[in-house]
């Protein structure tokens, strides 16, 4: 299984939903930096489950270990190595998996690759709980980057249909991204939270879309067509499970623009090239512009519902009504905003090192 991912800094991601464990090894990552834990577990703690009504009941306290890289919290060198163990696992709900699929979820496909020893509890490899050693490698990350000036802020655009149309300068974004329901507007907060609720009571789901942006990354960093810096951040934005859209800038809606119209004029700023607009969402041709990078990441609604649903008996090779079991959330996106944080923290710090040799 592809589990790493990186150039300068490489980070490999192990273990399964299930299991005794979870963790992570960040290579490449600079000696003689001070990780701050405390802010660093508060980070985790945004996306930990089982924090409120909105999130499956699993309660993980989601504290990491570090078994090497840092001496007194300072990183030495070496690979940084951290595992979070489980303790609230509860396997049996997903003892009918290795004959039924679940419809939405990657059983079936990771049965066709794997076979039948593939770890279908709670999903496996291809769950959400992975993104928690995700959170810790972009969580350093995002200290490093805010010591060279480089700041990374995502929330909730929206939830099903209801959406959060304001927008904020630098100083709202990095305050409300880390309440416990981040969006800018209190009114679509309340919306949103009922959308879910009421998902939630029917046993159904919903999906929604993560807002994020990032300021003071330098321009000129990102390359050409398969170099290029927005392909890397989709990528790394894809392998958080649940993500089905990446878009930079006015992405989709740019399609319906003229030329005229989509184009961002340059001028000078303080002696500094700018755009008057950034449709373009920071990058040009794969290299960053120095104009905040913007992106939205767009969530399925959590496959995992208690409606029954039609799927097929592997072994008999029937159809059979199924119900999935197990305490899952009725929406992601809450928190898979700092899922997105992480995402980008570890991947622009990637190409930070790179352009700084």
């Amino acid at each position: 299984m592809a589990t790493n991912h990186g150039k300068n800094l490489r980070l490999t991601i192990f273990g399964q939903s299930h299991a005794e464990a979870i963790g992570m090894v960040l290579e490449g990552f600079p000696s003689g930096f001070f990780v701050d834990r405390e802010t660093l577990q508060q980070f985790l703690n945004r996306r930990a489950p089982g924090r409120n009504s909105f999130s499956t009941a699993r309660k993980e306290e989601d504290q990491p270990r570090f078994l090497a890289g840092l001496v007194e919290n300072v990183t030495c060198g070496t690979p940084i190595s951290a595992v979070i163990f489980n303790s609230d696992s509860r396997s049996t709900d997903y003892e009918e998996l290795c004959r039924v699929p679940r419809p939405g979820h990657a059983d079936y496909p990771a049965f066709v690759k794997y076979g039948p020893a593939h770890d279908v509890r709670g999903g496996g490899a291809f769950s959400g709980r992975l993104t928690a050693p995700l959170c810790i490698a972009g969580g350093i990350c995002l200290q490093y980057l805010k010591q060279n000036n480089i700041f990374i802020a995502a929330r909730i655009a929206s939830i099903a249909s209801f959406r959060d149309e304001t927008s904020g300068d630098l100083s709202e974004w990095l305050g409300i991204c880390r309440k416990e329901f981040p969006v800018l507007d209190d009114r679509a907060g309340a919306k949103m939270r009922e959308c879910i609720a009421s998902a939630k009571a029917e046993g159904d789901s919903v999906g929604g879309i993560v807002e994020a942006s990032v300021w003071g990354f330098p321009a000129g960093l990102g390359g050409e067509l398969y170099d290029g810096l927005d392909g890397k951040l989709a990528a790394a934005l894809f392998a958080i499970p649940g993500v089905k859209g990446v878009e930079f800038g006015a992405g989709f809606e740019a399609s319906c623009l003229r030329g005229s119209e989509n184009n961002d004029l340059y001028c000078y700023e303080n002696g500094t090239v700018r755009t008057e607009t950034n449709r373009h969402g920071g990058i040009l041709g794969g290299i960053s512009t120095g104009m905040p990078i913007t992106l939205r990441v767009a969530f399925k609604p959590t496959p995992s519902i208690a409606k029954p649903q039609q799927s097929v008996d592997m072994y008999s090779k029937e159809t059979v009504s199924f119900c999935v079991k197990g305490r899952h959330d009725p929406c992601i996106v809450p928190r898979a905003v700092p899922c997105v944080e992480a995402a980008l923290a570890v991947e622009l710090t990637d190409s930070l090192l790179d352009w700084k040799g």
